[in-house]
């Protein structure tokens, strides 16, 4: 594929045109248009942190309505498939771990920063989260990043695994969602993996309460973002497979996006199951507070009713009035031999009940 890089905005153009199953040297995105229609010919255009020019110029090759432009570059956009008169434009979240240490941008990044143009991104502990917004239209499939770090070179030997140019652009889009759906199995699974770290943790007395509920509170709140990313993505792929039955599409790739589409459903399923595994443990962790609280203070109430018992005796003996064996050793013994007894029958009954 040819590049043009525009260091003033980090923007990098990558693109091939297949025409016959053979390569097409040099690639101008001002030329798509040229070929689209074009029997036997496949069009692919990758834009990575594209300039506001860039997308004006796209829009204006392949006639685009503007909204679906300002869907590529708003804020913060949900996961879609939006069927327009003349193409489909579709917004899908590529999912990536997170580099162990590294700390999350906040929420006023800067412009041009890897995490910028992704809404959830800097939110995200575990992972991040990189927006891809795709145009499909006749034989063209151009995709949109606003911010780099996805490999393409995934996509292209997905595409080639299935066999090619021969099987047109809906290969290549094929390509590209497995790769991003065997990324968001693979932040599932990095999930499931810490949900269960933090199970064992639950019945550790060394560990901290507060430290047990923040990773709790972090991998709930990372939870939530990728739902937002996973379970829609059933519907997307859904989506598509209509799209191919109505344009009566080649078959051969009709298994293919099957497995996709299962693969999207366990993923989502997966997902809706680690979230009730989080709500359990934070509602374990709750009863299990207040299981120690009550332990503490069934304790401190036997060592109080304990230490109760000699303040009485010794007080009523200390009274400054004549009674029996007052002011005598016997006296003395006495109170000795009551206090014991009566503490170590408390002692007992306390053990016995388990409150010490």
């Amino acid at each position: 594929m040819s590049a043009t890089p525009d260091s003033g905005h980090h923007e990098v153009i990558r693109g091939q045109i297949w025409r016959d199953g053979h390569k097409v040297d040099g690639f101008d995105l001002a030329s798509i248009s040229e070929h689209l229609r074009c029997e036997n010919t496949l069009i692919w255009a990758d834009l990575d942190c594209p300039s506001h020019e860039t997308l004006t110029a796209l829009a204006d090759e392949l006639d685009l309505n503007k909204f679906a432009i300002e869907d590529t570059i708003a804020a913060a956009e949900r996961v879609k498939t939006v069927n327009y008169r003349n193409y489909t434009f579709m917004t899908v979240y590529a999912i990536s771990e997170r580099e162990p240490g590294t700390v999350p941008p906040p929420r006023d990044a800067v412009a041009g920063s890897p995490d910028h143009h992704s809404p959830f991104a800097w939110r995200a502990k575990t992972f991040t989260l990189q927006r891809i917004s795709i145009f499909l239209k006749e034989n063209a499939l151009i995709t949109v990043r606003l911010s780099p770090g996805f490999d393409m070179g995934q996509v292209a030997t997905r595409w080639e695994e299935v066999g090619g140019e021969q099987y047109g652009i809906g290969a290549l889009l094929h390509g590209l969602l497995d790769v991003v759906v065997d990324g968001h199995f693979d932040a599932v699974q990095r999930l499931d993996s810490d949900i269960e770290d933090l199970e064992e943790t639950l019945f550790d007395d060394t560990m901290r309460s507060h430290d047990l509920q923040r990773r709790t509170f972090d991998l709930r709140k990372d939870l939530v973002l990728l739902r937002r990313v996973v379970v829609p993505m059933r519907e997307v792929i859904a989506g598509i497979q209509r799209r191919r039955f109505e344009n009566q599409a080649p078959p051969e790739l009709d298994p293919h996006f099957s497995d996709l589409y299962d693969h999207a459903l366990r993923a989502a399923e997966w997902t809706e199951s680690l979230r009730d595994m989080v709500t359990t443990i934070f509602e374990t962790n709750l009863s299990l507070a207040d299981a120690r609280l009550n332990t503490v203070m069934k304790k401190l109430t036997a060592w109080a009713g304990i230490v109760a018992v000699p303040t009485a005796i010794t007080g009523y003996y200390g009274q400054n009035l004549d009674f029996p064996l007052f002011q005598t050793f016997t006296g003395f013994l006495v109170s000795t031999l009551l206090i014991l007894v009566v503490v170590v029958a408390l002692y007992v009954g306390f053990r016995r009940r388990d409150w010490l």
